[in-house]
């Protein structure tokens, strides 16, 4: 799948969440709902702010490592999706650089 198409489907919570389990991550469900939460946004906004955050943000190493992941893999779009939401969860420093 297109990461446009994955980006279109965060219309609610509710197309969030199967993104997410889509993934096979429940562990990162609940960490992006519970981040969502502390910042006062619905699971779907705070995915969509991770992905803009991530591809604006990440630093050359970062976007280095996700090449070579994305070279390796059948489903592209997702392994970009999983490193943004991933990217969002962590501290900014780990993830910018910093």
């Amino acid at each position: 799948m297109l990461l446009g198409d994955l980006m279109r489907r965060l219309t609610d919570d509710t197309a969030a969440t199967e993104l997410i389990v889509g993934l096979g991550d429940l562990t990162l469900l609940q960490a992006m709902t519970e981040r969502a939460e502390g910042e006062g946004l619905d699971l779907a906004t705070f995915s969509k702010d991770a992905v803009r955050s991530y591809a604006a943000r990440a630093s050359e190493e970062e976007w280095v490592t996700l090449l070579g992941q994305i070279g390796k893999s059948a489903d592209p779009a997702a392994i970009f999706i999983k490193r943004a939401f991933a990217s969002a969860i962590q501290p900014a420093c780990e993830i910018h650089g910093r």
